[in-house]
Order: structure tokens, then C-alpha cells, then sequence
């Protein structure tokens, strides 16, 4: 069996085992010292009892008034794809003409990578490429210069390339 009671300071209302009958507490919503009434208002347990064998022993947490707050909680369901509250801003008009929408990109082309039976074919390689991407997406072509080990003749070869940065 519970006490039902008030705090005498905040008006919350408590509920404690009468086994805590005339002690002091703190009161959980406004922290000052109260003394429990002696069964004023003695109530008991809304829940139905099972057989003691089957039932654990009830806690303190299960018996309080903060326990028996029942929640009605909504979760909010959509039909269609819901709409983001934050929107990222477009770019000007003339910003996408330049193609400003699209990321940067870079491609390697190494020079070994284009001997084809002993024909070199970098400049056709890279040529093709360059012709694909197009000038208005070219942001910068680089030489690069880069050591390997050629297995064949067992030395370390320096070979060159081209690195392109582009917009795709």
C-alpha cells in the first residue's frame, strides 16, 4: 500500500510505501526536506496482482508518481518526401553557365602507361583525353616527374606524365 501525498512547498504529488511512514525525504521536484505523513491518504496499487511466486518484489522506482505518468506520444508519418527546413542557396545564373556546378576532378596520364609495342603514344593519349574533357571544363595541366622500379632490367627508371585538373 502507497502514501499519496503533497509537498508542502511545490504542490507535487508524491506517492511512497507506508513502511517510509513519518521519515524525512527530499522532494524530487524542488529538493527541500519533507516529512512524510503518517498514512493519510493510504491508496493502493492500481496494477492487478499476480500470485506472489510469478510477481518480483515491487521497487521504488515502479511505485512512485513519476512511474504512473502515462506518455501519448506522437511519431509524425509523411506521405510524400519531407521538405529540408534549411536550404542550401543557388548559385547565380551566370555561375552555373561557367560550370561552377560541377566538382573538380584530376586524371594522371604516365608516360610507360602509353608505350603500345614499343610505340610511344603519350602525346596521342593525353590529346584524347584534353579533347574530351573540353577547354571551358580545363583548369590546369601539370608535368610530373615520378621514379619506378622497372623489373625487367632491375633499376629505378625516372619516367614523366601529366597530371589534368578539370571540372566533370
Amino acid at each position: 500500500m502507497d502514501i499519496v501525498f503533497n509537498c508542502p512547498n511545490c504542490d507535487q504529488e508524491l506517492a511512497v510505501d507506508q513502511t517510509g511512514a513519518g521519515t524525512q525525504i527530499e522532494c524530487p521536484a524542488c529538493g527541500e526536506t519533507i516529512n512524510i505523513p503518517s498514512g493519510s491518504k493510504v491508496t493502493t496499487g492500481s496494477l492487478p496482482v499476480a500470485p506472489a511466486a510469478a510477481t518480483p518484489a515491487p521497487s521504488a522506482i515502479n511505485t512512485s508518481a513519476a512511474a504512473k505518468v502515462e506518455m501519448h506520444l506522437k511519431v509524425p508519418v509523411h506521405d510524400k518526401p519531407v521538405e529540408s527546413l534549411i536550404g542550401k542557396p543557388k548559385p547565380p545564373l551566370e555561375v552555373v553557365q561557367k560550370g561552377a556546378g560541377k566538382k573538380l576532378r584530376s586524371h594522371t596520364i604516365r608516360r610507360a602507361s602509353c608505350v603500345e609495342s614499343g610505340h610511344d603514344k603519350f602525346d596521342e593519349k593525353v590529346s584524347d583525353f584534353l579533347q574530351q574533357v573540353g577547354e571551358t571544363n580545363l583548369i590546369g595541366v601539370h608535368i610530373i616527374s615520378y621514379e619506378q622500379f622497372d623489373v625487367g632490367i632491375q633499376k629505378i627508371m625516372t619516367d614523366y606524365g601529366v597530371l589534368v585538373i578539370y571540372r566533370g
